[in-house]
C-alpha cells in the first residue's frame, strides 16, 4: 500500500499535482522527442547551424539550432514573484486563482517532462513541468538546460541520498494565462511543498530559475549552502589546488570569471558558472544542472563558442555568404538574448569538487569600492555578501528604466531565495571562520566614473589565486584591504568620498534592519560589524587623519 510524505502535503502543491494526471496530458520521454516537437512548433526557426555531438546529447544527428523568440519581454520579472509564507501571500489567498488557472488549461493538450537537479549521488532531485502545447520551445529548452532523464541518470539517481523529508520537484506553466490583478504575470512558489506556478510567463529564463529557485531551497533544509555563481578548481605549478567561488548577478561578469582559462597558466576545472551547491559539512560540491544559460551579447556571428549552441532565445537571424541561416546575435533586435550551450562548451567541466573552497569572491558593482577588496573578519565578509551590491541587467524586467543605473542589494546575489536570509548567513558565517578561508569583493564597474575593465579584473583575480600583491588598509578601515592599482586609487583626502563610503555602509545597515522586512533581518553581530565600519568613517580622530 503507498504511503504518503506528510511533508509534501499543501493545498497547492495538491491543485498542481493534481493536474499531472489529467486525460489531456501527454508524457514526452527524451530530449530527441522534445526537440522534433520545438522543431515543428509554430514560431520556430531551425537553423543552419549544426548542434555540436547531437548523439552525445540524446539528439538525432541531423539536429540543428533552434531559435525561439518572444514578443515584447526578454527578461525576468521579480515584481510577479511571490513565495507562500511571505507576508500577505498564504495558500487561502491563491488556491482559488491556481484551481482556476488549470481548470482554464483543460481544453488544452498539456506536455509532461521529467529532468534530474543535480548531478551526483550527493544530490539529486527529479523534476516535473507541465506546459501547454504551442510551447514547445520551452519544454525542449528546459530537458536540455537540466539533466534529461537516461538509464545512466537513472541509475545514479537509484544510487542517490535519500532525503525522507522531501519530494519531487513539481511545475505547472501556462505562458498563455492572463488576470487583470496581475497584469505582469503571476510565478507561486510553494518552496516548502517543492512546487510552483508560472502563469504569463513566456521567457525561458522564469522557467530555469523557477525550478533553480526550488532545487536550491531543497539543498538549502539539507545541509547544504545554495550558490548563485560560478566555481572553479585551479591547479597551480606546485602542485596545490584552489577553488574559488563568485557570486553575482547576471551581467556582473560571473560567467567570464568563471570560463577564462588566464592563457594556460594553471590546470582548470569548472563546476558551473550559475547554480552549484556546496556541502555545511564536509565543503564538497555540488552543480545542479549540465548546460548553461548565457547572454549572446558578446558571441558575434563566426565567434568559435557558438559551436557549442543547443538553441537560442531572443535573437535575431540572418543569412550568411552562403545562404545559410544563423544567428544574429549582439543584442541587436532586443536586450537579452539568449542561448543554451552544451557542457561541452566547458573542455575541463567537472559536476562535483571534492575539495573545499578556498574563497569566496563577491562581485559588486559599486562606484565607493576600488578594483578589489580583501575582507579580513568573517563576520564582515558574511555581512558583505549578505548586503551584495550591484546594478540591475537585462536579464531581468525592470518597468522603470531609471532603475538599470540605481544601486540595488541583492543578498549573495541570489533572488531566488525562497526563506530568510538569516538562514544563509550564518552558513556562510561558519564557512568564513573556517581555517584558510578566504573573502574578496571584485568591483566590475565603475570606480567613481572610471570603468574597471575585464583586464584589471583578471589581474586582481590571479593576484588572489598566487596569494600575490601587497594588500593595504582600505583607508582607516582595518578589516579591508586593497591592492594599489594606477588610476584607481581611493581620494581618502576628499571628505565627498569619505561621505559616498558612509552612504553605501549605511544603505546595507538600513537594508538588514528594517523592521518591515523580517524576511531579510539578520543578527545584531551583522549589524555591528557594518556599524563599526561607520563609526569608524565617523569619528572625529579618523576625519582628521584622513583629511
Amino acid at each position: 500500500m503507498a504511503t504518503l510524505n506528510s511533508n509534501m502535503i499543501s493545498r497547492i502543491r495538491s491543485t498542481i499535482e493534481t493536474t499531472f494526471y489529467a486525460n489531456n496530458v501527454e508524457y514526452i520521454s527524451s530530449v530527441e522527442e522534445a526537440y522534433a516537437l520545438a522543431q515543428k512548433s509554430p514560431g520556430t526557426i531551425v537553423t543552419d547551424m549544426a548542434v555540436h555531438r547531437p548523439k552525445d546529447l540524446g539528439l538525432n544527428e541531423d539536429a540543428k539550432v533552434l531559435l525561439f523568440n518572444d514578443g515584447a519581454v526578454t527578461g525576468r520579472c521579480a515584481a510577479a514573484r511571490k513565495i507562500v509564507g511571505d507576508k500577505g501571500v498564504t495558500q487561502d489567498t491563491y488556491a482559488d486563482l491556481l484551481r482556476e488557472a488549470v481548470y482554464a488549461a483543460r481544453g488544452r493538450k498539456l506536455y509532461h517532462a521529467q529532468v534530474y537537479v543535480g548531478l551526483h549521488e550527493d544530490f539529486m532531485v527529479r523534476a516535473n513541468l507541465l506546459i501547454p502545447e504551442g510551447h514547445e520551445n520551452i519544454l525542449y529548452n528546459w530537458m536540455m538546460n537540466f539533466q534529461a532523464v537516461t538509464p545512466e541518470y537513472n541509475e545514479m539517481y537509484k544510487a542517490s541520498k535519500v532525503y525522507e523529508n522531501e519530494g519531487e520537484i513539481f511545475i505547472f506553466s501556462d505562458p498563455d494565462w492572463e488576470d487583470e490583478t496581475h497584469p505582469l504575470g503571476l510565478t507561486l512558489f510553494d518552496s516548502e511543498h517543492n512546487c510552483a506556478a508560472l502563469l504569463g510567463m513566456k521567457y525561458f529564463g522564469e522557467h530555469k530559475k523557477g525550478t533553480l529557485t526550488l532545487g536550491w531551497s531543497i539543498g538549502g533544509r539539507n545541509g547544504y549552502i545554495p550558490c548563485h555563481g560560478g566555481q572553479k578548481k585551479y591547479t597551480l605549478e606546485s602542485g596545490e589546488t584552489f577553488v574559488a567561488g563568485v557570486f553575482g548577478l547576471s551581467g556582473s561578469g560571473k560567467s567570464t570569471l568563471t570560463h577564462y582559462k588566464h592563457d594556460g597558466k594553471y590546470g582548470i576545472e569548472i563546476l558551473h558558472d550559475d547554480a552549484f551547491l556546496v556541502s555545511h559539512q564536509n565543503g564538497t560540491s555540488v552543480a545542479l544542472e549540465p548546460a548553461y544559460f548565457d547572454k549572446t551579447q558578446d558571441y558575434p556571428a563566426g565567434c568559435a563558442d557558438n559551436k557549442f549552441l543547443i538553441s537560442a532565445q531572443n535573437c535575431g537571424a540572418t543569412r550568411d555568404e552562403q545562404g545559410r541561416c544563423i544567428l544574429q546575435t549582439e543584442d541587436i533586435r532586443n536586450g537579452n538574448g539568449r542561448a543554451i550551450k552544451s557542457r561541452f562548451w566547458a573542455d575541463n567541466r567537472v559536476d562535483y569538487f571534492s575539495e573545499r573552497m578556498n574563497t569566496v569572491i563577491w562581485l559588486m558593482k559599486d562606484p565607493t569600492m576600488p578594483p578589489v577588496l580583501k575582507i579580513e573578519n568573517p563576520e564582515l565578509a558574511a555581512t558583505l555578501g549578505a548586503t551584495l551590491a550591484t546594478k540591475r541587467s537585462s536579464a531581468e524586467r525592470i518597468t522603470d528604466q531609471t532603475q538599470m543605473d540605481t544601486l540595488v542589494i541583492e543578498p549573495y546575489a541570489n533572488p531566488f531565495r525562497t526563506y530568510p536570509l538569516e538562514h544563509d548567513y550564518a552558513k556562510f558565517l561558519k564557512m568564513f571562520k573556517q581555517e584558510n578561508m578566504t573573502c574578496y569583493i571584485l568591483n566590475t564597474g565603475h570606480f567613481g566614473s572610471k570603468k574597471i575593465n575585464k583586464e584589471i579584473t583578471l589581474d586582481c583575480l590571479e593576484k588572489i589565486v598566487e596569494s600575490k600583491g601587497a594588500f593595504t588598509e582600505w583607508g582607516p578601515l582595518n578589516d579591508l584591504k586593497t591592492l594599489d592599482i594606477d588610476g584607481f586609487v581611493p581620494h581618502w583626502n576628499d571628505q565627498e568620498y569619505v561621505e559616498a563610503v558612509i552612504q553605501a555602509f549605511q544603505s546595507r545597515l538600513e537594508y538588514i534592519t528594517r523592521e518591515e522586512s523580517a524576511f531579510n533581518r539578520l543578527p545584531e553581530s551583522a549589524a555591528e560589524s557594518i556599524k563599526q565600519q561607520i563609526n569608524i568613517l565617523r569619528h572625529k580622530e579618523v576625519k582628521h587623519k584622513i583629511a
